[in-house]
């Protein structure tokens, strides 16, 4: 996942955008701290640790666009963890800019092997996620690649 996310950043740059990572991989500890955080009908914006998550297996990234000329965050028809309508890929309102730049994400990201969740424009899924083992590594134990 973290290639293909370099690969989409690397096609970004020719619009003159980067990648802004808010989220990707997360031990499954830390879905069981959301999960018993969580209460009734919230449980639906948390994974449910018995089964773990995609981003416990380090195959989904939640991300938006900056302005390599600025570094800033652009404006997207929804903000990230609005869950909202605004939230979802196909939400029509925003500006035409901001529609755009949503689509372009996606287009980039798709073009990579990621599918858009249909509830949150930030979030994307690498095909064949099941494949990947659930992982519980804590953060300060991951280690970058030489």
């Amino acid at each position: 996942a973290a290639e293909a996310v370099v690969r989409a950043n690397r096609t970004l740059k020719a619009f003159g955008f980067g990648l802004l990572i808010h989220d990707a991989y997360r031990p499954w500890y830390v879905t069981k701290m959301f999960w018993d955080a969580t209460t009734g009908a919230d449980h639906e914006f948390v994974a449910n640790p018995a089964t773990g998550s995609k981003h416990n297996r380090g195959a989904a990234v939640d991300l938006t666009l900056y302005t390599l000329a600025d570094g800033k965050p652009v404006r997207m028809p929804g903000g990230y963890d609005e869950f909202s309508h605004r939230s979802y890929p196909s939400y029509p309102g925003g500006t035409s800019l901001e529609r755009w730049r949503r689509d372009l994400l996606r287009a980039v990201m798709e073009s990579e092997g990621f599918s858009v969740n249909p509830s949150e424009w930030w979030h994307f899924d690498l095909t064949g996620w099941a494949e990947w083992p659930i992982g519980n590594i804590p953060f300060e134990q991951v280690r970058r690649r030489p």
